[in-house]
């Protein structure tokens, strides 16, 4: 695997936990991760359910089996997203509250220990490839090259890291 693969990677794995942190807007995504017991069996609520946003701040989710509501709505509870569920007897609803200052700039602290982990990772990356290309010998001119390549690379993805926390600062902050 190639050093901008595995850049594509952190970068990706960035993009996964920027979305989990809430924006005050209804996002399937919020629900990533909560898993449903079924039968005896943990399964994700997507595989159980539609689950659709008719407005800004509000997912609906509509289980295919009506007789998985309470569990969905158990699942959702005991995962503590810090929204409650209405159950209606058919759909579930869930309103995702308005964020007070104080919370958006707590998330927004939370987007940059996640942004400085996705750096940390890209390091991580580059120190790899350094140690690799100074074992592999080779002439001094075409070590520095190789060296300026990884350099050039990691200064691109920390742009991409800082452009995708600013984007996520900005969707944060904005009310």
């Amino acid at each position: 695997m190639n050093i901008e693969q595995k850049m594509e990677k952190a970068i990706e794995a960035l993009e996964n936990k920027l979305i989990n942190i809430r924006a005050g807007r209804a996002n399937p995504a919020m629900l990533n991760g909560i898993m449903v017991s079924y039968y005896g069996t943990p399964s994700p609520i997507q595989s159980l359910a539609n689950v659709t946003v008719p407005e800004a701040r509000q997912l609906l989710i509509k289980p295919f089996d009506r007789n998985t509501l309470k569990d969905i709505e158990r699942a959702i509870n005991e995962a503590n997203i810090g929204i409650t569920p209405t159950n209606n007897g058919e759909i579930i609803i869930l309103t995702v509250p308005e964020l007070t200052e104080d919370r958006r700039r707590e998330y927004v602290k939370q987007a940059k220990e996640v942004a400085e982990e996705a750096r940390v990772a890209l390091r991580n990356i580059r120190q790899d490839e350094n140690n690799t290309i100074k074992r592999e010998e080779y002439p001094e001119d075409e070590e520095k090259r190789l060296l300026d390549e990884v350099q050039e690379a990691i200064n691109k993805y920390n742009k991409i890291v800082d452009e995708k926390l600013k984007e996520k600062e900005q969707e944060l902050m904005t009310v």
